[in-house]
């Protein structure tokens, strides 16, 4: 179905592994379209709860961008092309469904810029985490600049924009780039078991969540409560809620159905 995408799913999980082992996984036009077009499908299969995305092969999540694709660009075409690949990662981040980036190998310029759009990262042990952009003359174009600062703070942030240095797995734990590091060998069953986790709650709550998250972070404080009020107030309106606290009450296992 698709040139430079591994596509599967199983167990109300979908799996996506970036496939172009001779460039390192490297992002190209066709790449960043095929991703579109991915997501557009997980959004609407109603059977998928979660996403794993992750690269082909030990060595790479995504090493960057395709320098010969950017080094053809002119002033236009490379602000077309930034907003291509981010109104593509904006999609992945407000998929409306948890994505967890297992993060196997070099994650560098776009490859770190995916990995910040998912909702939660896993890294192995050889992950490597950075911005390099500053070294080819341009900055990061598909979020790196925003997502950064907000993940890491605003010192950190600058200091791997403008360096263009990498950090290890244990230092991007340690700084909040990433959520877990596990051996890699067990990457993929460490994914699993996050996104089976999130799966076992009541989906519109898992929702809203994010979605308060999200918006709130672009807001103030009072929009942000406001908005966390409206959303709790949905909740209430579920059936899953009231499962939920019936569950809770009776001392059982809720069964949540996702409505």
């Amino acid at each position: 179905m698709y040139q430079n995408l591994l596509y599967s799913s199983t167990d109300s999980i979908a799996v996506v592994v970036i496939s172009r082992p001779e460039v390192r996984n490297a992002l190209n036009g066709a790449t960043i379209d095929e991703l579109s077009d991915a997501f557009i499908r997980i959004r609407e299969d109603s059977s998928i709860h979660s996403v794993i995305l992750t690269g082909a092969g030990e060595k790479a999540f995504v090493a960057g961008a395709d320098i010969l694709e950017i080094a053809r660009l002119n002033a236009e075409e490379g602000e077309n092309f930034a907003r291509r690949g981010q109104a593509v990662f904006d999609a992945i981040e407000t998929l409306g469904k948890p994505v967890i980036a297992a993060v196997n190998g070099y994650a560098l310029g776009g490859g770190c810029e995916l990995a910040m759009a998912c909702t939660l990262r896993v890294a192995s042990e050889n992950a490597v985490f950075g911005q390099p952009e500053v070294k080819l003359g341009v900055i990061p174009g598909y979020g790196g600049t925003q997502r950064l600062p907000r993940l890491i703070g605003r010192g950190r942030a600058m200091e791997m924009l403008l360096t263009g240095g990498t950090i290890s797995a244990s230092d991007a734990l340690r700084i909040g780039l990433v959520n877990r590091v596990v051996p890699l060998a067990e990457l993929r069953s460490a994914s699993e078991t996050m996104a089976k986790k999130i799966m076992a709650h009541a989906p519109q709550a898992v929702r809203f969540c994010m979605e308060a998250v999200h918006r709130g972070l672009d807001s103030s404080m009072e929009q942000g409560l406001i908005l966390e009020a409206r959303l709790f107030g949905e909740c209430c309106a579920t059936e899953d809620m009231k499962e939920g606290t019936k569950a809770f009450l009776e001392k059982r296992a809720p069964e949540f159905k996702g409505k």
